[in-house]
């Protein structure tokens, strides 16, 4: 039991979001280079982790560009050979290691089709960066152990600059200035993941549920919970929750509720309520402090304290979080 590679690099995050952030100029300018003149659409292509901050990019990206956004189904290019017209489309492509055959596969595919291929990754001498027409390169350095920490945070970071350069929104320079502070608050304060940990135990499930830009966060901390700990925990949206699932927490039942200020922060303190009134166990995660961090930018914070949490109950339930049984940092999905 270590867990020393994954705390490390999610200790990497203030460095490697400033460092991000420090391109910011630069890095637009490279996506408005492509651009095409009449943008149609945008199609998020990703799996895994990746899939989740596609997630958090589709509500940016559609704010942003007043565009409709949507998540591909990788599998009816690759499986069922699906003819799609992707004229005037943005086809994002968005992998860590920029090697999974399947999301380069989609992305060529789309282009063929007439869209411009955009690439999220970590990794700039992939096939998924040749195969684009512009990066977004990450540059958050290694990382090793099997969970997402770095390259997930980027990848949210990088979203958010794609958004910029789409159109206005919400957040300016001195939201990215602030981030890598705020980022670094909660990682020198770990005991409410700790204190979570110990309160979820040894429990077989839990929800994690959030909103708007937290809803892709709220699912990313369930796959940290499931990758770590074996736990099967599920991601949901607030809307989403009240519409069936709800029926599952109990007494007892450990939930993890992302809050931040914002449109959406009334309806997540109403269903709180309505969770504790069934007796659920609520643990409430804000980015602390309220207001300092434009909205979408203030799910950054989140998501680090739900690996806190993540790698906290992994070493309480005497698991490595560093190399779960199973799994591997490269899945090869064609």
């Amino acid at each position: 039991m270590s867990g020393r590679q994954m705390a490390a690099e999610m200790a990497e995050q203030p460095h490697a979001l400033a460092a991000l952030a420090g391109r910011r100029h630069e890095l637009i300018a490279t996506i408005k280079a492509v651009l095409p003149d009449e943008l149609g659409g945008i199609v998020l292509v990703a799996r895994g982790s990746s899939d989740h901050a596609a997630v958090y990019g589709r509500y940016v990206l559609e704010l942003a560009s007043g565009r409709p956004v949507a998540l591909a189904a990788p599998s009816l290019h690759t499986l069922y050979g699906a003819t799609v017209d992707y004229g005037g489309y943005l086809a994002v492509a968005v992998s860590q290691s920029g090697r999974t055959p399947e999301i380069t596969t989609v992305l060529r595919a789309a282009q063929e089709a007439g869209a411009t291929g955009i690439a999220i990754t970590n990794e700039h001498d992939s096939p998924l960066a040749a195969a684009a027409d512009a990066v977004i390169d990450l540059q958050v350095g290694d990382e090793r152990a099997v969970p997402a920490t770095k390259t997930f945070t980027g990848q949210v970071a990088a979203f958010a600059l794609l958004a910029e350069a789409l159109g206005p929104v919400p957040w300016g320079a001195d939201d990215w200035a602030r981030l890598p502070q705020a980022v670094a608050r909660v990682l020198d304060d770990a005991a409410p993941a700790r204190d979570m940990a110990a309160a979820i135990g040894d429990a077989p499930g839990m929800v994690v549920v959030g909103r708007g830009f937290c809803y892709g966060i709220a699912l990313e901390i369930a796959l940290k919970l499931k990758e770590t700990c074996g736990l099967l925990a599920q991601g949901y949206s607030a809307a989403d929750l009240r519409h069936g699932p709800i029926g599952v927490v109990e007494r007892d039942f450990p939930v993890l509720a992302l809050v931040t200020a914002g449109p959406t922060e009334q309806d997540m303190r109403e269903l709180i309520g309505q969770l504790e009134r069934r007796g659920a166990d609520v643990h409430v995660a804000r980015p602390g402090g309220d207001g300092e961090l434009a909205e979408a930018l203030a799910t950054i914070p989140l998501v680090v304290r739900g690996q806190q949490v993540a790698h906290a109950l992994a070493l309480w339930r005497g698991l490595d979080p560093d190399t779960p049984e199973g799994l591997s940092k490269v899945t090869p999905t064609t």
